[in-house]
């Protein structure tokens, strides 16, 4: 009895041990998971912010980032727990295959050599399952893409006017039937041959468990050793496939593994020099293009082709042309966003390719036309402009006035504390110009020596747009300051203008002097000035 008692105990404390290990494992690989998503997402992320403009501009570069920050994160836990599950699966056949010796070393190879087929099947449909992922990734991002456009408040107003929503959700409807088409397809071939190729598994260990049955008849073995040898027979069948599962498991995680680690072999175009030549200082915002050519990866005609300039420490200067010609190319290529194909860009008599791009580009302050609306506080929108000022309350206000925006944010509910888009909570809408000053606010933020201002009015109305050119003068006293506009009423303030035409520079003076010389620029100013008058 009390014997008796001490089992029952032991087998209690077993199984309390074993539910606790349990959990414990449970547990351990839950939060190990959750830290390897939140580890390799912030690499992702990381490398991401080091890579050049170029790279999320080609849809290659999209797929393999979508591969490496949706995919990859999941597979390196699923390859521990393989390789953890292969330790026990080879403790686990190598003692039974030893069992199985002792009886017949032919049943031994048999339970061993029948799980290869399926193996081999495994292995060969991962490898296609990961590539037809791959292949169809663009599918997948144009469904988000689409996903998108009915889902979030960027683009409501025009979906809900023009009726897109059921045209949007019927693209995403037929490219999910696509991509669910060839998913099909794949995952019934995968299941159909493995399920085949696992018969074999299970005709072989029919034969053996008949085998060992038949020399029980025989009384060649007890009915002990049936029950031992028959059980080490399914455990060495189990213990094999599992294994080549492993393996098999193994190898398609890593296919997915190698995209991450392409991506974050991934080099930047533009890279910081071995000696970067030390910034000019102080900084004067001397700008000269020595010839300076460019043009797009794939593009069949150049963006900018020879184009010579210079401006003077100082100078504003306004850059105008029609859609297309260059003018927002030229920017990008000042900022080192892109180097050029041919020519130099010299800063202060220094060619900025010699520069450190991160210092270069501390050096510039600038507001794009497709400026970006940050789902954030009014305070951090502006703040953005300049990380270092972030939490600087004058210096933002500061900004918001010089680009017009003070009294606005002062009328929301908690002024510059009041969260801007409706992304969040509490959240507040803006109109199109106030998100443009917003922007431009950002761009006054820094204190540097050159000012670039793409399309900075595009949004503002008429009094808004000339209070703001009546200022610029001021606001930019002391920089460089280069801006597009297609407003000529206030492109004539600049010092100077630079006409540019299919990339390249046609024109560069006053406002007077070019429409003394009435050639292009003269033509556009009329063009803009007779509409207005008829109007």
């Amino acid at each position: 009895m009390t014997k008796i008692v001490g089992i029952a105990g032991i087998q209690l404390v077993v199984f309390v041990l074993t539910a606790i290990t349990t959990m414990l494992t449970t547990l351990s690989q839950q939060l190990l998971q959750e830290r390897m998503v939140l580890t390799i997402r912030h690499k992702v992320m990381s490398h991401a912010s080091e890579l050049h403009l170029g790279f999320f501009e080609d849809s290659a570069s999209y797929d393999l980032l979508r591969q490496a920050d949706r995919e990859a994160p999941m597979r390196p836990m699923s390859m521990m727990s393989s390789a953890l599950g292969l330790v026990r699966m080879a403790i686990t056949f190598t003692s039974m295959i030893a069992l199985l010796i002792t009886v017949s070393p032919l049943l031994a190879v048999v339970a061993l050599l029948a799980p290869v087929p399926a193996f081999i099947s495994q292995s060969k449909y991962g490898a296609r399952s990961f590539m037809l992922n791959y292949i169809v990734s663009p599918i997948r991002r144009r469904m988000d893409y689409l996903s998108t456009l009915v889902t979030t408040d960027t683009y409501a107003k025009e979906v809900k006017l023009f009726g897109l929503g059921p045209y949007m959700v019927d693209r995403f409807g037929k490219l999910g039937q696509v991509y669910y088409d060839r998913q099909r397809k794949l995952i019934r071939k995968r299941n159909i041959a493995g399920t085949a190729w696992g018969m074999l598994s299970t005709i072989a260990g029919s034969a053996i468990y008949l085998y060992i049955a038949l020399k029980a008849v025989q009384g060649e073995l007890t009915l002990g050793d049936l029950a031992l040898y028959t059980a080490a027979a399914a455990s060495v069948q189990s213990s094999v496939g599992g294994l080549f599962g492993g393996f098999a498991g193994m190898y398609e995680n890593n296919l997915y593994l190698d995209t991450l680690y392409r991506f974050l072999e991934t080099k930047p175009e533009i890279a910081k020099p071995e000696k970067p030549q030390p910034l000019p200082s102080p900084m004067r915002g001397h700008i000269e293009f020595d010839h300076v050519s460019f043009a797009y990866p794939g593009a069949d005609e150049p963006a900018l082709h020879d184009v010579s300039f210079e401006i003077r420490p100082g100078e504003t200067v306004a850059v105008v042309g029609r859609n297309g010609a260059g003018k927002s190319t030229l920017f990008k290529l000042l900022c080192r966003l892109y180097d050029p194909s041919a020519g130099r860009i010299l800063l202060d008599g220094v060619d900025i390719r010699t520069l450190d791009p991160d210092e270069l580009q501390t050096r510039i302050s600038a507001m794009f036309q497709d400026h970006v609306s940050y789902q954030a506080t009014a305070s951090e929108n502006i703040g953005l402009g300049d990380l270092g000022s972030l939490t600087d309350r004058p210096k933002i206000e500061g900004a918001a006035a010089k680009a017009g925006i003070d009294e606005r944010v002062a009328r929301l509910p908690r002024g510059y504390d009041s969260p801007l888009g409706r992304w969040f909570d509490e959240g507040v809408s803006l109109s199109g110009g106030e998100w443009q000053k917003i922007a431009l606010a950002r761009a006054f933020m820094r204190d540097v020596p050159i000012l670039i201002l793409d399309e900075p009015t595009s949004a503002l109305d008429a009094q808004a747009e000339h209070d703001l050119f009546v200022r610029l003068r001021q606001l930019a006293e002391g920089k460089t300051t280069l801006y597009i506009s297609h407003r000529f009423s206030t492109v004539r303030q600049a010092d100077r203008i630079l006409l540019l035409e299919h990339g390249k520079l046609v024109e560069a003076g006053t406002h007077d002097e070019l429409m003394t010389l009435d050639a292009g620029y003269a033509e556009l100013f009329t063009l803009q000035a007779a509409a207005y008058l008829d109007a």
